[in-house]
């Protein structure tokens, strides 16, 4: 039985469980009561950080995975034991201010997700993308009287860049206030970008790192050896498959050999990695669950992570050293 295991969000003595329960199949991909089972399992296992955002639950129900989640959080009486994280930018319609990060449109979008996540504050409440056109004071003058009013307690970031998270935070400093304490990015084996600038921005500000797809939308989960179903049978997986054959074929080998499952082998290389907060995973069902618990239990030591980096090898290293002088 695998032991959960835990650390501190970043530079906050925030202490959060090193797997992220991440819930965009809740409503889309899995029913609300399978997705009420797969929440009780998480906490009966030690997790305890469970990641939304407002415009999960499909293009046409937007808000509905909150809803799920508020829905468990009110019956099963565990809203203290939850590290509760979600997110704000996407539009949840077309008309102008229900989307991006004004002020106004913080403001609007916090109360929405308070509402349906029936709690009366958000733990980590994250910006999904950068907002080119919102300036940092406008922003941190919404989110610093959010956290004024108690309606969330940390703010955290979703894909950005290095430059966004120095930018963000050097304008936080101005203000006096904490800032950023987290960067929710693409990071995976395959997908290794991060590496040149993201995570060094993220170390020096002293964010934790939350990655998202850390199979790689599937890429890692024994995609060769397994049927062919879900994303899988999608156009551009199967032609990013032919493309990464040769890795994936030795990649499959890798984890064969050590008799251990390729999604867990993946989530345990970013359990390795002393950046990474913890990864977030997306069950679509309980046994997907139980595997990435089962990844805390797998343990790479430098060969297995030397051989690793032979196959998916990263960028060559941080900014700028990784291509100049």
């Amino acid at each position: 039985m695998s032991e959960m295991t835990f650390t501190q969000l970043g530079r906050t003595g925030l202490k959060v469980s090193r797997i992220v329960l991440g819930t965009m199949n809740f409503g889309p991909r899995t029913t609300p009561d399978d997705s009420h089972a797969i929440m009780s399992r998480a906490i009966d296992a030690g997790i305890n950080f469970f990641d939304s955002a407002n415009v999960y639950g499909g293009a046409d129900n937007r808000g509905h995975t909150e809803e799920i989640v508020g829905d468990w959080l009110t019956k099963s009486g565990n809203r203290d034991k939850v590290v509760l994280a979600t997110k704000v930018y996407g539009d949840m319609t077309p008309w102008p201010n229900h989307g991006k990060l004004s002020a106004a449109s913080i403001r609007k979008n916090v109360d929405d997700s308070l509402r349906r996540l029936q709690t009366d504050h958000i733990d980590l409440y994250q910006m999904h993308h950068i907002d080119r056109a919102t300036p940092w004071e406008e922003l941190w003058q919404a989110m610093d009287t959010l956290v004024s009013q108690g309606k969330i307690l940390y703010v955290g970031s979703s894909n950005f860049a290095g430059w966004h998270i120095a930018a963000a935070n050097e304008a936080a400093k101005a203000r006096h206030t904490l800032g950023l304490v987290s960067e929710q990015s693409l990071y995976n084996l395959a997908d290794r970008t991060i590496e040149l600038e993201v995570i060094p921005a993220a170390e020096h500000y002293g964010l934790g790192v939350i990655p998202w797809s850390p199979l790689a939308g599937g890429l890692l989960g024994g995609v060769l050896a397994g049927a062919a179903e879900g994303r899988r049978t999608e156009e551009g997986m199967q032609k990013r498959i032919e493309k990464l054959r040769p890795q994936l074929e030795q990649w499959e080998s890798f984890c064969a050999d050590r008799g251990e499952k390729p999604g867990e082998v993946a989530l345990a290389w970013l359990l390795a990695n002393p950046v990474v907060t913890g990864p977030i995973v997306g069950p679509r069902t309980m046994d997907q669950l139980e595997g990435a618990i089962a990844s805390l239990s797998i343990d790479l030591d430098e060969a297995a992570l030397a051989r690793l980096e032979e196959i998916f090898p990263g960028p060559g290293g941080t900014a700028p050293e990784a291509y100049a002088w």
